[in-house]
């Protein structure tokens, strides 16, 4: 009997591969990642799990690299997404190369938009799948002052607009049987830090943060913020505050304070 399938970016390590790990005692899978020689290692390892295994070398921070990817998922099998490639950009905007601007914001955002476009067409005649995409606790750290946390401008823009593209979606699938999911872990023992110099604390390792957003899933979680204790009342604050704003922003006179 087939099993259903499951592609997954940034595999090759940290939260993608954990993952992949995850889903392999289910699910057949596609491995995304830039590293094909790391990516053959895992498929190995969950080939002896059971699962089939596809791997597939894509660097998404390049039109060609999301294109091959889009390619597969537009074969109409692939019924669980888990969109989780990114790169850090933890600088000033000053200090940021204008060359690697692009770069960023394609892997950050453009990337995870374009893959969760390319496999909705065989969800939605299936009306069965899941979409999870991997923002940060910093997509909520815009208005933070002060010295900490750095500032990660270029980062933190990204991870807000893919939670507010992964939350607007939710709304858009409401009525099928499609479920989103935008998870937003904080600090994580996993390469990605070290990649781009950072020293951090420690809060959770990837399993962690991959078991949370499964959890989260069967608890019909849109925001998944696995260190969150009490999730439920900050998500309901923030939603009353967004919803004070728009509210009270939608007028045809000024405020008192511009007269």
């Amino acid at each position: 009997m087939t099993r259903p399938l499951a592609l997954l970016t940034g595999a090759s390590s940290g939260i993608g591969a954990a993952y992949a790990r995850l889903l392999a005692d289910d699910l057949d899978l596609v491995l995304v990642a830039r590293r094909a020689d790391r990516l053959e290692d895992l498929a190995n390892e969950l080939r002896k799990a059971g699962a089939a295994v596809e791997v597939l070398p894509a660097d998404l921070a390049t039109r060609e690299g999301i294109a091959a990817v889009t390619e597969r998922l537009s074969a109409g099998d692939v019924r669980h997404l888990i969109s989780n490639a990114g790169v850090g950009g933890y600088a000033p905007l000053i200090d940021v190369d204008p060359a690697e601007i692009d770069d960023l914001l394609t892997l950050n955002v453009e990337a995870h938009v374009q893959l969760v476009r390319a496999a909705l067409p065989g969800m939605r005649a299936a009306d069965d799948g899941t979409i999870v995409t991997v923002a940060s606790l910093l997509a909520f750290s815009a208005g933070q002052a002060g010295r900490r946390p750095p500032r990660r401008t270029l980062y933190a823009a990204a991870k807000a607009a893919l939670v507010a593209f992964t939350r607007t979606l939710g709304h858009e699938l409401a009525d099928t049987g499609i479920r989103t999911q935008v998870v937003c872990p904080g600090p994580v023992a996993t390469e990605f830090h070290q990649g781009i110099g950072q020293t951090v604390p420690v809060v959770m390792t990837a399993e962690d943060v991959a078991r949370a957003s499964f959890v989260g899933l069967r608890l019909g979680e849109t925001i998944c913020v696995p260190g969150l204790e009490d999730q439920p009342a900050a998500l309901d604050a923030l939603l009353a505050a967004e919803s004070a704003v728009l509210s009270g922003g939608r007028r045809s006179d000024l405020a008192s304070r511009y007269q």
